[in-house]
């Protein structure tokens, strides 16, 4: 019963990520789609949530002329750090994209 629970609770840390990495990229892409800088959309990904920003990777295609679209995605590494079930799981690689049109 115990096992069970602790892999529950996994589920639902990894879960939880994979909602905050979703919100990372639509973050990114927002900032992507405003301003021409390519770090602007890493800085937005990592003040996005909780993430831990040494486990995230942003990466930005297509910005073009105003209108072009541009895509972000993140990938993060989850670290499972529950007892017995983290060490059956590993890390786990969660991935969020988005696409939005350039504004400026």
């Amino acid at each position: 019963m115990a096992l069970l629970l602790l892999v529950l609770v996994q589920a639902v840390v990894v879960a939880r990520d994979q909602v905050l990495v979703a919100h990372a990229a639509r973050e990114a892409v927002r900032a992507a789609a405003v301003d021409p800088d390519p770090a602007a959309a890493r800085r937005a990904a990592e003040q996005a949530g909780p993430l831990d920003p040494d486990r995230m990777e942003v990466e930005v295609t297509g910005r073009g002329a105003v209108g072009s679209r541009v895509r972000a995605r993140v990938r993060y590494t989850v670290g499972t750090r529950l007892p017995l079930v983290g060490r059956a799981l590993d890390h786990v690689v969660l991935t969020g994209t988005a696409t939005m049109r350039v504004e400026r």
